[in-house]
């Protein structure tokens, strides 16, 4: 049975609540309280209780992005016969689109921090979150990991958010009833319900899988959005669904980020805007049966290590090639998945208790974590200053006023006033849109003659905090486009 691997891509050159399909080992199930969780346990027959209480703290993301001509598609130099088509490929002058994608999320505080999967907003220029209500607030990204597929965004709202409280992932057991709620195919709000099927799955998406398994039905959409147990607590962030066939729908396998590893991630999001992971110093390997009887130990567990980097953290702890880890940070290891992940997860700088067997004999020592080197040096990346250009105005939109030659070109009626689209540029609102031809006749209800009236009206309007309103001349018809001002 072949395994498809579904991604929620803004940097795909595909319409709205679209996905990019490619063989993988898993698939990105994308992206689609009001009161707290509390103690009270619901019973499989109140599952409409629990689900009128969770909706108002579930979110729909959207996103849009500028997608360049790298993506496949043709675009026509301005003068071509062909330029027209680039108006059917929704390019803008400069051989660009604008993508929009949709997932889930959901409100963890109330301050307005909201929690999605990181491969919901990747590459994302604009963020929208959309409440139960039907209130659209712009978004902040807070903060983002690749490695987990987590990410952090702050919403203004100004009126009381309903957060959710995240629940203890590790007393989730296998057959526990458990809820979904997302937007899968950008329908809305949906609920599913199914039981926790599997824990500490490794679906080969990073480094730190340990997935909870479950069969509550989640498809492209749901990503990013809560899996609740009967309290009403977040005990999983759905992630993954595996989807054979070219259908990319549920059948019964899908995968969430335990609440507490996303907890730890989430925090230093919060914090810092990053994560810091910890840094051990240490290669490993994983024990067979063999290995364990080696070390008198009854079953195959822990992780053996195998190289130590000088002067890192386990050196200066004491550690030795060959020590078998059994127990980290108060954790119990199991295989050496596991240590990769307690390690990374741990405080950076805090003393770290850990116990081995060395020869046959047990052990411990002491050891603090230094920031993982691959973290800082992207960190440092990321804070380079953005190469991207500046717009030329409020809108990004160039106009001029309409020539005769426009009027053949693009059958404008000598009825049709206002001023006419030249080009649509990289990093504005506008962009995917207004295309090249349009005729702009009012700016907020007011009718606009030239590109300096179009450009001040926009100005006047923008200083409200608004979507500038446009009043657009098309193809025989009259539309209206909102575009938010830089």
């Amino acid at each position: 049975m072949r395994v498809r691997q579904t991604w929620l891509s803004v940097r795909a050159a595909i319409a709205a609540a679209s996905v990019v399909v490619f063989a993988a080992p898993a698939a990105i199930a994308q992206a689609g309280n009001a009161g707290q969780g509390g103690d009270r346990t619901i019973s499989t027959n109140d599952f409409s209780v629990l689900a009128k209480r969770l909706m108002p703290s579930v979110v729909n993301i959207s996103t849009r992005q500028t997608v360049s001509p790298g993506d496949g598609l043709p675009s026509f130099p301005p003068g071509s016969p062909l330029e027209q088509f680039n108006e059917f490929f929704g390019r803008g002058g400069e051989g660009l689109r604008r993508q929009s994608s949709l997932g889930s999320g959901f409100i963890m505080d109330a301050a307005g921090h909201v929690v999605t999967n990181n491969h919901v907003i990747d590459g994302a220029d604009e963020i929208d979150v959309i409440l139960s209500d039907g209130t659209v607030l712009p978004a902040k990204l807070i903060g983002r990991d690749e490695e987990t597929d987590l990410a952090v965004l702050k919403v203004d709202a100004k009126t009381m958010l309903a957060p959710v409280p995240f629940g203890n992932s590790d007393t989730a057991e296998v057959g526990d009833w458990v809820i979904a709620i997302g937007n899968p195919f950008g329908l809305g709000g949906t609920v599913t319900a199914g039981i926790i099927s599997a824990r500490n799955r490794d679906i080969q998406a990073g480094r730190f899988d340990d997935f909870i398994q479950t069969d509550a039905a989640i498809n492209r959409g749901n990503s990013g959005g809560p899996l609740f147990n009967l309290k009403g607590e977040v005990v999983g962030i759905n992630t993954a669904i595996f989807s054979p066939g070219d259908g990319g729908g549920s059948v019964g396998v899908g995968f969430s980020v335990p609440s507490n590893m996303a907890k730890s991630v989430v925090a230093q999001l919060k914090q810092f805007g990053s994560t810091r992971r910890g840094w051990l110093g240490v290669r490993v390997q994983d024990v067979d049966q063999a290995l364990a009887e080696t070390f008198g130990l009854k079953k195959a567990e822990g992780a053996i290590i195998t190289q130590i980097t000088k002067g890192g953290p386990g050196e200066a702890a004491g550690l030795k090639v060959g020590d078998l880890i059994t127990s980290f940070n108060n954790q119990p290891v199991t295989q050496m998945r596991d240590l990769s992940r307690i390690v990374a997860t741990a405080t950076v700088g805090a003393n770290i208790s850990v116990r081995y067997s060395r020869a046959g004999r047990s052990g411990s020592a002491t050891v603090k974590l230094t920031e993982l080197e691959e973290e800082r040096k992207l960190k440092e990346e990321a804070a380079k200053p953005d190469a991207a250009k500046s717009l030329s105005n409020i809108l990004g939109v160039i106009f001029a006023p309409i020539e005769d030659a426009d009027r053949r070109r693009f059958k404008i009626p000598n009825s049709v006033r206002g001023v006419i689209v030249r080009n649509v540029e990289l990093g504005s609102d506008a962009l995917g849109k207004l295309s090249v031809g349009d005729v702009v006749t009012e700016v907020n209800f007011q009718p606009v003659a030239n590109p300096a009236q179009a450009i001040a009206a926009a100005e006047t309007a923008a200083q409200a905090n608004k979507p500038v309103l446009l009043q657009i001349w098309s193809e025989t018809e009259v539309s209206f486009r909102a575009v938010r001002a830089k």
